[in-house]
């Protein structure tokens, strides 16, 4: 019993440690990133006796100026829903990587460990369910600070929420039909399958449309360019306008540890999750461990070795889809807020209605 317990509280601290470090990363890249793109250097000032790490410093200055710096509240604010905002814009989003499994299960001390939080069999319900609650964060900061400005803020993030939330749920039921499962464990299994024995069943090769229209859609729930009308940047409406210091910065680690989780959703049902193409384990292949190529070449691995170039498989896609998403975001400008309702309710729902019934209609001809 004390050895289960030790075994889920050391996956809990490893996934809330790499989702921790990945969003306070990823704000160094986004500057680094934007800089590039506009022929810029990017953050490169502070620095620690002269030591700037290309810009990595910034990062430590900014986390340290927001320690310091004062926790104002509106005076005619709601102080204790003012306070809860942050907490509900960021525990959903750790929550929600409970289920995403970050490699296969391996055996440790005679017991087989699975390196995943929560086997859930309602995986993708639970990540549906934890995703549109944080959004009461935002609706809540926007409210509590007894601003108009930022109450707007927060009337906006609740009705593209409610908009793209449907996108996110019709666009995962082609996977589901596909795969038949809601387990993401499951799912990735299923992924390691291969059409004519050379093509990877991929989601995003049985299911690009749908891929196509969750990777928008989610993130219009993160807020970010170009959905980040919620927070209005160039505006002064924002629901977090009245914020400053550490709770700003709540709102802020929150905003990038989505970038990350968003990443390992859709890795999880689009791209293989951890599986790296014709590498299969010892129970996958009667003992043999390693690469097995259509063309009949085999490269054995030990077991070990498959479990670490398959842990590292899905960091590399995750850093693929968190490069994917900040490009868009410095790529594209910001939408009109009628655009942005009538791209959601106007022409993403009827493409997901109409993908949904061509799944189905190919499900049911192939199962005669």
């Amino acid at each position: 019993m004390l050895g289960d317990i030790g075994i889920i509280l050391g996956t809990i601290v490893f996934v809330l440690v790499n989702i921790l470090n990945g969003a306070g990363i990823l704000t160094w890249v986004e500057r680094k990133q934007s800089a590039l793109m506009s022929d810029r250097i990017g953050a490169n000032r502070a620095s620690i006796l002269g030591i700037r790490l290309w810009g990595l410093v910034n990062s430590l200055a900014d986390a340290l100026k927001m320690i310091f710096k004062e926790d104002f509240v509106p005076p005619k604010g709601n102080r204790l829903l003012h306070s809860l905002a942050p907490m509900f814009a960021m525990l959903p989003v750790f929550l929600t990587m409970a289920v995403i499994p970050f490699g296969p299960p391996v055996e440790i001390a005679g017991r087989v460990v699975k390196l995943q939080i929560l086997d859930l069999d309602i995986g993708l319900l639970f990540v549906l369910a934890f995703g549109g609650i944080a959004v009461y964060g935002a609706m809540l900061a926007g409210w509590s600070s007894n601003s108009k400005y930022a109450l707007m803020g927060g009337m906006r993030a609740s009705a593209q929420m409610i908009s793209y939330e449907i996108i996110l749920g019709l666009s995962l039921i082609g996977p589901i039909l596909v795969f038949g499962t809601l387990e993401p464990g499951i799912m990735v299994n299923m992924q390691n399958e291969y059409f004519f024995g050379w093509i990877p069943k991929w989601g995003i090769i049985v299911q690009p449309i749908a891929f196509l229209l969750f990777l928008p859609a989610a993130m219009a729930e993160t807020k970010r360019a170009p959905f980040d009308l919620p927070e209005g940047e160039s505006e002064i409406i924002g629901y977090h306008a009245e914020y400053s210091g550490m709770r700003w910065g709540m709102f802020f680690l929150g905003e990038f540890a989505e970038i990350v989780v968003l990443a390992g959703v859709l890795t999880t049902v689009f791209l293989g999750g951890y599986h790296f193409p014709y590498l299969f384990d010892a129970i996958e292949k009667t003992g043999q461990a390693g690469f097995h190529f259509p063309w009949g070449q085999y490269v054995p691995l030990g077991e070990w070795t498959v479990v670490i170039i398959r842990m590292a498989t899905f960091g590399a896609k995750l850093c693929l889809l968190m490069w994917l998403q900040m490009q868009i975001r410095w790529t594209y400008p910001r939408f009109r807020y009628d655009q942005l309702m009538r791209v959601s309710w106007r022409e993403m729902m009827p493409i997901a209605l109409v993908n949904i019934a061509i799944t189905g209609l190919v499900i049911l001809w192939l199962a005669k």
